[in-house]
């Protein structure tokens, strides 16, 4: 029997936002598991190499596919990259149907380009061509990270036709780079006479770090004698989501002028901010709280299992993220009153981002070898 539509998921959909999954693995798609969150409504899906560590390395779900004769010979990147490229192509066939439906608007599944390649644009535009030529589907999206070496990688591969998700986008700075990114790639297309129609993108912006990383620095300052617990008060918790209301708007400035009108009349579709590290990460935090807060037009959410688990239990869901930018102004420049320096916070946190990916990455490696050699 057919699953219908979750309601809340239903509830985001009528605001315009899509509900992904941040989640891959052998088991998620052997166990039924991503058929059943698609037919409640899920319309898309995510991946990194954290989770491609916890799916490969911690299990044996992938000891029969390490045994077969055509993969023993490649070596522990190209097998890696092989057993990603798997599962990713199993979630986008099963996405497809949504792809199809909704004209290319919806329906993606993305695989990220090695994370040791952040610091490598042209090695980053070769690994993004490889993995869209192997994939040979139209509902891929190559993770790219917004570093300043990516971001021109992010352009040249969108001029090719390739679908990206930009991922590891902190501040609303770096976003307005990875839009304008977009559009110039659309212009360059355009000025070529080739298609714009199912040209897809999608601009990962990163919430619940920021408030970790907040959180971390104003129990610093407390414990200094240079914040009070009302700053803290005012602060805790809301700056991931203030942080987040800022890019909006300023997406919603660069996809209405008529710099973009030009390319909407042509088929373009807007570069789709996405939610992602949208699981709370501090207990005290109502499961679903960047879910709630971050609902509107044009967006997609990427839900890790526990956040997407509570969301299809029960929210709240109301079109809150074009309401106070006024106060997400003031409390950012609280932060800055507090002696604190938000534009430093949100660049250190893409480096540890891109270090985190890295460190996942290297583990996969190596916990690879190792299963070679016993199995």
């Amino acid at each position: 029997m057919t699953a219908s539509k979750n309601p809340q998921i239903l509830a985001l959909n009528e605001l315009g936002q899509s509900v992904w999954y941040d989640n891959l693995s052998r088991d998620v798609l052997r166990s039924g598991e991503l058929e059943s969150l698609i037919a409640q409504g899920v319309s898309g899906l995510t991946s990194n190499p954290t989770i491609f560590k916890q799916a490969i390395a911690d299990t044996n779900n992938y000891d029969e596919d390490m045994k077969q004769p055509e993969l023993k010979n490649l070596s522990t990147e190209a097998l890696s990259e092989e057993l990603m490229v798997r599962d990713v192509a199993a979630a986008a066939d099963l996405l497809r149907p949504i792809y199809d439906a909704t004209g290319a608007g919806d329906g993606y599944a993305s695989i990220e380009v090695s994370p040791y390649l952040a610091a490598d644009g042209k090695g980053t535009v070769d690994a993004a061509v490889r993995l869209w030529k192997k994939l040979g589907r139209p509902n891929i999206m190559i993770k790219i990270p917004a570093t300043p070496e990516c971001i021109p990688a992010i352009q040249a591969v969108l001029e090719q036709g390739i679908n990206v998700n930009v991922t590891l986008i902190f501040s609303t700075q770096v976003y307005e780079q990875v839009a304008h990114a977009y559009i110039a790639a659309l212009e360059t297309r355009a000025g070529r006479g080739e298609s714009l129609k199912n040209i897809s993108s999608v601009a990962s912006f990163f919430v619940s770090r920021v408030d970790s990383s907040v959180e971390k620095a104003l129990d610093g300052l407390l414990k200094e004698g240079k914040a009070t617990a009302a700053d803290k008060e005012a602060l805790f918790g809301k700056v991931g989501v203030a942080n987040s209301k800022l890019a909006y708007a300023s997406f919603e400035k660069l996809f209405g002028s008529e710099r973009f009108k030009t390319l909407r009349e042509k088929g373009a579709r807007v570069q789709r901010p996405l939610w992602a590290s949208t699981g709370t990460k501090n207990p005290a935090f109502k499961a679903v709280m960047y879910v709630e807060e971050l609902s509107g037009r044009d967006t997609v959410n990427t839900m890790p299992p526990a956040t997407l688990k509570a969301l299809l239990a029960g929210g709240t869901i109301e079109p809150r993220l074009h309401a106070g930018l006024a106060q997400a102004e003031a409390l950012v420049a609280r932060l800055g009153a507090l002696g604190l320096s938000f534009d430093s916070m949100l660049r250190d946190l893409q480096v540890a981002g891109v270090k985190s990916f890295a460190d996942s990455y290297k583990e996969l490696l190596a916990s690879i070898d190792a299963k070679r050699k016993a199995i």
